[in-house]
């Protein structure tokens, strides 16, 4: 009779009984095989759904954490299983730690204590500081959260001098809340030849030698300013003239690695009021692509807005409408640097302002290229627009001269009509209205019916006909005299009365 065994009974036997080794083979040799089979899947499955699960609350860790590191740490940081590591450095004297996902740049970064990294290459700036650090006292980012970084070079006036005077003024401020973080002062020279003057920074053959140097100036400052715990990297010329002074939340509410708004200049009533400024930010067009594949030349640098360069791109500056929403968005390739916002992790990962020509453009262009390439969004905003200064070009200083020696004229040319008819009026009577009394006395007094005897007739013709008619008519004149002096001769006799009495 075959035995049967349950599994209870099985562990009974084994468990109350093991040295039995009679009775263990037994069972062994009975139902080992399907023992140890049930004991191997059970083994199996618990190490399955144990390192299942173990798996589950790592992935879940590094989810949760890292949406919590990017929105500012909202989480489930409280929960020790969910902490990020944060290793003890007290005992370990001057040593930092930075963990860099928690500075990624938020949409609300001025609620959330986001530092932005304020960057300005100046040159020659001396004019332009007054208007500009009226525009950063007036800023409503949260002034603490802001370190300003500036770079002088090459420049031949005082504007190390002039930034020192508006930087004591700015962080004395009696409200602390108006003054700023860090501040830096940088001074390198890159061997700038090309001159400030309008026509000499925007002519064409000077904009590719340019634009690099630039270029070097831009990546220096930001690889020595930016520290790890900025959050937002905001470029800003110095010669901006109006601008909002919410720019930085306006910008950053968008939440895009790269953004910049529209650039416009005001001008003259003679030359139109207002013009697009910034032509540096585009998108790209086909005929761009073809004119950089036909430059042969690996140090070509194709520069916007010059006819030598027909790009037919379409511009941001010429996408405003001034009813248009602030809001629209539009995606761009190339971008220009009057004011320039992106996330610090941009820069960080290695994005740049390239110093050589990258895909045939350089500095702002090219990085907004090579920031499209390293897959970061690049956006403009067509309807929101500051305003740079007016700085006139040599055409228009030459146009402007000319006005200022046309008004000059017109103005020498009324002081001398005014002087001689001040003199006219003082030599000379005015005579015409007693000339017209006078006129109308002596025509008054003249007698137009009476006749004459003697009446003089003109003959204008040419002909044989009126000229014997000339002699006739003299003949008879003649012969009148004659009969006239024949009668004064004739004595008068003494009994003549002419009335006949």
């Amino acid at each position: 009779m075959k035995n049967t065994y349950s599994r209870s009974s099985i562990r009974s036997v084994v468990r109350l009984d093991p040295w039995d080794y009679h009775v263990y083979r037994a069972l062994e040799c009975e139902l080992g095989p399907a023992m140890r089979y049930k004991n191997v899947v059970s083994h199996s499955t618990l190490i399955s759904v144990g390192g299942t699960l173990l798996t589950f609350f790592v992935v879940l860790r590094l989810l949760i954490w890292s949406s919590g590191a990017v929105s500012g740490g909202v989480g489930m940081g409280w929960l020790p299983f969910f902490k990020p590591f944060v290793p003890n450095l007290k005992n370990v004297p001057g040593v930092e730690f930075y963990d860099l996902r928690n500075y990624q740049g938020d949409k609300d970064g001025w609620q959330r204590n986001n530092r932005i990294l304020f960057c300005v290459p100046l040159r020659d700036a001396a004019e332009h500081l007054p208007r500009f650090f009226t525009h950063l006292s007036e800023m409503s980012y949260p002034h603490n959260l802001i370190d300003l970084s500036f770079l002088v070079s090459d420049s031949s006036d005082d504007t190390m001098g002039v930034l020192l005077q508006h930087l004591q003024v700015a962080q004395s401020q009696k409200d602390k809340t108006k003054r700023f973080g860090n501040i830096e002062i940088f001074e390198k020279d890159f061997g700038q030849a090309i001159g400030q003057s309008f026509s000499d920074r925007h002519g064409f053959a000077a904009q590719g030698p340019r634009r690099k140097l630039m270029a070097r100036a831009r990546n220096w400052l930001g690889s020595v300013a930016l520290k790890p715990y900025h959050s937002w990297v905001y470029w800003r010329d110095v010669d901006v003239e109006i601008a909002p002074v919410s720019i930085m939340e306006d910008l950053m509410h968008h939440d895009k690695d790269v953004i910049v708004p529209n650039v416009w200049r005001p001008l003259p009533d003679w030359l139109g009021n207002i013009q697009p400024y910034d032509l540096n930010s585009w998108q790209e067009s086909e005929a761009g692509i073809q004119l950089a594949e036909t430059l042969t030349d690996e140090d070509s640098v194709i520069v916007e807005g010059y006819p030598e360069f027909a790009t037919w791109r379409t511009h941001l500056a010429y996408m405003r409408d001034p009813d248009g929403d602030p809001e629209d968005e539009m995606e761009l390739d190339g971008i220009g640097g009057v004011s320039i916002l992106a996330k610090a992790k941009v820069f960080r990962t290695g994005s740049h302002f390239p110093a050589f020509s990258f895909e045939k453009h350089a500095e702002t262009e090219a990085f907004g290229k090579l920031s499209r390439r390293m897959n970061y969004n690049v956006i403009g905003l067509p309807h929101y627009v500051i305003w740079h200064i007016y700085e006139p070009s040599t055409e228009d200083l030459k146009h402007m001269a000319w006005m200022a020696e046309e008004e000059k004229r017109r103005l020498e040319e009324s002081r001398l009509r005014e002087f001689y008819n001040r003199i006219w009026e003082i030599g000379f009577d005015d005579v015409r209205m007693d000339w017209s009394d006078e006129r109308q006395s002596i025509l008054k007094n003249l007698d137009h019916t009476e006749s004459y005897q003697n009446q003089i007739i003109v003959d204008w013709s040419d002909n044989d006909e009126s000229e014997s008619a000339s002699q006739t008519h003299d003949s008879a004149e003649q012969q009148d005299r004659h009969n006239l002096e024949d009668h004064q001769n004739d004595e008068v006799p003494m009994d003549f009365d002419p009335d006949h009495n």
